[in-house]
């Protein structure tokens, strides 16, 4: 009998991370920070040269994969998940927006914002230019995405999408062997360099406020979801949030939606969703349903613009929403995926200066958001299975209906 081998999971790591880059900042000397500052900026050069392959990869294979299923089934289940991205992502901004500033206090922004410029220097410095600028990667994979599903199995595509899943599995590999087990090493390093300039601190006593914000607006959007499952299935709100207790709880532990759809499936069945309907909207909604992240993102983003004193409004939130709702697809495969896909895109909310990938600006939020991506995940994953008693409903009302009506 083989011995179960402990694995530490990623969100105890980054707290971990966390943990060490505030004692190390905090009691070792200058020269050793910098040593660590050196590899965490070395990271993040070679993070900025992957983010574009990873969005190209990645969204292009969720565009084309979107072929798979009846005609208006992807239409309703893509336009639910769309729309409830961009509903709860909103709100999201709008009670953040609300709320945080009672949490920072003037006193608290401007020990923060005395300590701008005190970064540490790392002693080496890399250029490795990106080979496609984000916004081209986006434009091809939307244009490679949606002619290959299109034109795959009719005339042509099906080798280049053999050579695309290929190059995703690829991406997927470095996002799994290289991006996410040195994600501690880069907060490490953030959090070294945010104590020597004296902002650790500061900022940590308002992260826990918006942590606790952020939990519940996941909590109210599941049920929010769950609600108008019931109410257009005309089934019991309760028991369906009940049914999807262990789909959430492995959403907890494993913070993949992907990982989480064998017990999605599981979950939906309980719910007296068919096998036609739960085997193409659980698959799909893992891949483009994003409420539980967007909420965590559209939060995050507020909390560090109020910190830094970055102007943030409406108007720029929304377009930032719907351009991350569409990149976001087929991100969820790994842990810390939404953020990476959306890092590119913060230069909407933050600005060209304060927005680089690169910059420490983006790492605390990499920072916030991981440690709260098991909860977002977990909130994915619950809305999926409402998408999927409505979409449910709807078929069995109209689509059926009218199927047999023809017939």
């Amino acid at each position: 009998m083989e011995k179960k081998t402990f694995k530490l999971g990623l969100l105890p790591k980054l707290i971990i991370a966390i943990i060490l880059g505030i004692l190390i900042g905090q009691f070792l000397p200058i020269w050793f920070c910098r040593i660590i500052v050196t590899a965490s900026s070395i990271f993040s050069t070679f993070l900025k040269f992957i983010i574009p392959l990873m969005i190209l990869a990645y969204v292009t294979m969720g565009i084309a994969d979107l072929k798979s299923g009846a005609g208006k089934l992807l239409l309703i289940t893509v336009a639910l998940a769309y729309g409830s991205t961009l509903i709860f992502g909103s709100a999201s901004y709008l009670v953040s927006s609300t709320l945080f500033p009672s949490f920072m206090s003037q006193g608290a922004l401007e020990q923060i914002a005395a300590t701008a410029g005190n970064s540490l220097d790392s002693y080496l410095s890399l250029s490795i230019p990106p080979l496609l600028d984000t916004l081209s990667a986006v434009v091809l994979a939307f244009v490679l995405g949606l002619c290959l599903s299109n034109l795959r199995g009719r005339t042509i595509g099906n080798t280049l999408y053999d050579g695309i899943k290929d190059f995703s599995g690829i991406i997927d590999q470095v996002l799994h062997s290289v991006i996410i087990p040195l994600l501690p090493l880069y907060i490490c390093g953030t959090f070294i360099d945010m104590t020597k300039s004296g902002k650790t601190f500061a900022i940590l006593g308002i992260l826990w406020k918006v942590f606790l914000v952020v939990i519940a607006m996941h909590l109210i959007c599941i049920c929010i979801q769950f609600l108008l499952a019931g109410f257009i299935s005309k089934k019991n709100p309760l028991t369906l949030i009940k049914n999807q207790i262990p789909g959430y709880a492995t959403a907890l532990g494993t913070q993949s939606s992907a990982a989480t759809i064998p017990v999605n499936l599981q979950c939906a069945a309980a719910d007296g969703v068919s096998e036609q309907i739960r085997n193409f909207v659980v698959p799909l909604c893992a891949n483009i349903h994003m409420a539980g992240s967007m909420i965590t993102i559209t939060a995050c983003a507020t909390a560090v613009c109020l910190m830094n004193q970055l102007p943030i409004s409406l108007g720029t939130v929304i377009p930032f929403i719907m351009t991350l709702g569409i990149a976001m697809v087929a991100s969820p495969g790994a842990p810390g995926g939404s953020i990476m896909t959306a890092l590119p895109f913060l230069y909407m909310i933050f600005g060209a200066e304060a927005g680089d990938p690169n910059g420490p600006i983006c790492a605390i939020m990499v920072a916030l958001y991981i440690t709260q991506d098991s909860f977002g995940t977990a909130c994915n994953v619950s809305g999926d299975n409402a998408i999927g008693v409505i979409v449910e409903a709807i078929y069995r009302k109209f689509i059926v209906k009218k199927d047999a009506v023809t017939a």
